[in-house]
């Protein structure tokens, strides 16, 4: 009987036969070279495209201290370069939100070629209609008038929110960070926690609750602690995130820290000090603190 198989019949036949196949398989799994390529200063809705240097964007990136358990957004994302980078080089989740369909589909192709597609989305829209409210870093590159008009939704987003800025600032809102990379400038925040008003804070000296009057802009807050009726300037007071902390001096003359965290309307914490050469260093005091309602 006569073998008609395939390799029988001619193994040269039968080898190119699966080097066309192994062949049409690679071309499925190629991305097709890019046909749409931005151009350096063309104009979108609000602002030009001009990218930005890839040491800047690691450089921001490493100051917000991106890892794996962040959702970053970008907002006008261009060519998907911060939200790739972020997902390639820190194991972020990141997204984007670019008001060019052609720029946010390139973005989209982009990822797919760094290989972290599962990873970033671009989506095709409106940065002031589009929620970003659970995102954890925030990056932008607009005009300052732009983040004047962004900066009330980025400032009450979760305490501890980080904001990254290419070139522009924020206003009055001081930086925690400025990023220099050779000619390019970086900006960085930290969404405060609201602690201005009136608090009652039991714990913080003896057992009779203080009084703890908070005035607050942006991330800089100063206060007046009355204790029995006794008033004192809290002493290097300052809120990150929603870690605030101030020193004061107690009922016995030692200075005392405090640090505590605030959440909406309530504060939990505790009082160390004082610091020095004592035979016994004092337990840290457990302290509980409410807003008083106006």
């Amino acid at each position: 009987m006569t073998d008609t198989r395939l390799g029988s019949k001619s193994p040269t036949l039968f080898r190119a036969f699966i080097l066309c196949i192994a062949l049409g398989l690679q071309a499925c799994s190629t991305i097709l070279p890019e046909t749409y390529v931005p151009k350096r200063g063309q104009m979108g809705k609000d602002v030009m495209w001009l990218p930005t240097s890839d040491d800047l964007v690691y450089k921001m990136l490493e100051a917000a201290k991106v890892g794996p358990d962040d959702e970053l957004v970008d907002l006008g994302a261009g060519d998907g370069k911060i939200p790739i980078a972020a997902a390639k080089q820190f194991g972020a989740r990141a997204w984007g939100i670019e008001y060019n369909k052609e720029l946010a589909a390139l973005a989209n192709r982009n990822a797919q070629r760094a290989g972290v597609a599962s990873r970033v989305n671009i989506v095709h829209g409106d940065i002031f209609k589009e929620d970003f409210s659970k995102a954890s870093v925030v990056t932008l590159y607009l005009l300052e008038e732009l983040n004047a008009q962004l900066r009330p939704t980025l400032l009450n987003m979760k305490p501890g929110t980080r904001i990254l800025s290419n070139t522009f600032s924020m206003g009055d809102w001081e930086p925690d960070e400025v990023i220099r990379v050779g000619n390019g400038t970086g900006y960085f925040w930290t969404v405060p926690a609201k602690v201005s008003g009136v608090w009652s804070v039991s714990g913080i000296d003896g057992k009779i609750p203080a009084s703890l009057k908070l005035v607050q802009v942006h991330q800089r807050i100063g206060g007046i602690l009355d204790h029995q009726g006794k008033q004192q300037t809290l002493l290097g007071a300052r809120i990150h995130g929603n870690a605030l902390h101030f020193s004061f001096v107690n009922s016995e003359g030692q200075l005392k820290s405090v640090k505590a965290q605030v959440k909406d309307d309530a504060l939990t914490g505790e009082v160390v000090g004082p610091y020095g050469m004592l035979d016994i260093q004092p337990l840290p005091v457990n302290i509980e603190g409410r807003r008083q309602k106006d």
